[in-house]
């Protein structure tokens, strides 16, 4: 019965775990986005900070990328800044695979 409970505990650990390193990938990615989203934007310096600061804020507002996604594809729309869904959608993809490689190598 121990071992059962001791593998439960281990189970529990590693989703704990896992759930973390997925949140801090997440984050990351978001803020990379929101300082490549800036610099399409023209934005450089403390205002591309607190852009990218902003990009990962909004992905609290509900579960998903959709949150993220509809922040940067409005500011780009008021800005007139000439980026497909499919090209943000795409740099999202490769900058969470970025993130995940920062993280392993942290």
């Amino acid at each position: 019965m121990a071992s059962m409970k001791d593998r439960e505990d281990t189970f529990e650990k590693k989703f704990v775990h896992d759930e973390e390193l997925k949140f801090k990938a997440m984050a990351r990615r978001n803020k990379l986005l929101g300082l490549w989203a800036a610099e399409k934007l023209g934005k450089t310096g403390p205002d591309a900070d607190a852009y990218a600061v902003e990009v990962v804020n909004s992905d609290f507002e509900e579960a998903g990328d959709d949150d993220v996604f509809r922040k940067v594809r409005k500011d780009f729309d008021a800005a007139g800044v000439g980026q497909s869904d499919h090209q943000i959608r795409r740099t999202m993809d490769e900058l969470l695979a970025v993130a995940v490689e920062q993280i392993r190598q942290s």
